[in-house]
């Protein structure tokens, strides 16, 4: 995965296992429209959604 290729408004996620702590993880990112990079680490890619849209909520409301 090269988050650098992604275009504003893609995401791209890849699950993978862990050696470490012995199970399953999904690496998620997603560049925001205006360039900003998401990135983050969860047990599932609904987890991965979730924080991605409380960064969006905080972003949002942070532009005020």
């Amino acid at each position: 995965m090269k988050p650098n290729n992604l275009l504003k408004g893609q995401e791209q996620h890849e699950t993978y296992y862990s050696e470490v702590l012995r199970k399953e993880l999904v690496q998620y990112d997603y560049r925001h429209i205006d360039g900003d990079l998401f990135s983050c680490v969860a047990p599932t890619l609904e987890a991965c959604i979730r924080k991605r849209d409380a960064w969006l909520n905080r972003k949002v409301f942070s532009d005020d």
